[in-house]
């Protein structure tokens, strides 16, 4: 009932407006909708390339902003998946990021770390022979990092683990990710969680310390 009385209250406004547009001559709205397309028809060339131009436009700023392989993160030297290490393979995450609940900085997985596994698993991967390269010539894995603080702000890693926040409260689900997009932390992002955990605000004792 209520999709009847919209439909009807729609056809009514559109009446309404072409007869207050055509002065109470309804007839020569098809009159000038007709001339119109006969004018586009006689100008289709010049309107086919202005169109044509507006859709590449359209389809390269799609492509560059809002495509889904700008959200999928930094390309990193091995695809590490977070999604079937974390996720499928459950693998906690201080296996690898072994200074999180003792350090200021998280710690990054040396390149032993992942030949501890990797050394009997997929081991002649061809990703897995890059880390044996890193290794055998002593090169730390290159990881592109892709979480970023402000320079002036000191983050603790070892004072959040050891409140209980979970990763997950600034890092998202990691678990369901295979390349981690990461994020560029705001001071109001920050300042929330702290309000909400009642927590210390104070400048120079709680980020800029």
């Amino acid at each position: 009932m209520e999709i009847l009385i919209t439909s009807f209250s729609l056809l009514t406004l559109a009446v309404v407006v072409i007869l207050i547009g055509t002065r109470g001559r309804p007839m020569r709205f098809f009159t000038a909708f007709g001339e119109t397309l006969e004018r586009v028809w006689q100008n289709r060339g010049p309107m086919f390339w202005v169109s044509a131009c507006v859709v590449l436009v359209l389809g390269f700023l799609f492509f560059f902003y809002a495509s889904p392989a700008t959200r999928i993160g930094a390309t990193q030297p091995i695809p590490f998946s977070h999604r079937l290490h974390a996720g499928h393979k459950a693998i906690e995450c201080r296996f690898c990021h072994s200074y999180v609940d003792k350090s200021i900085h998280p710690g990054l997985p040396a390149v032993e770390k992942c030949l501890f596994c990797h050394t009997y698993i997929i081991a002649n991967h061809p990703e897995i022979k890059k880390e044996h390269d890193y290794f055998n010539s002593n090169t730390p894995t290159p990881w592109v990092k892709v979480y970023e603080l402000a320079e002036h702000v000191l983050f603790n890693h070892e004072r959040h683990i050891k409140k209980e926040i979970a990763c997950e409260s600034c890092h998202g689900e990691v678990k369901e990710m295979d390349r981690l997009k990461g994020e560029r932390f705001k001071m109001g992002f920050c300042i929330e969680c702290h309000r909400e955990k009642k927590a210390n605000l104070g400048c120079w004792l709680a980020c800029h310390s």
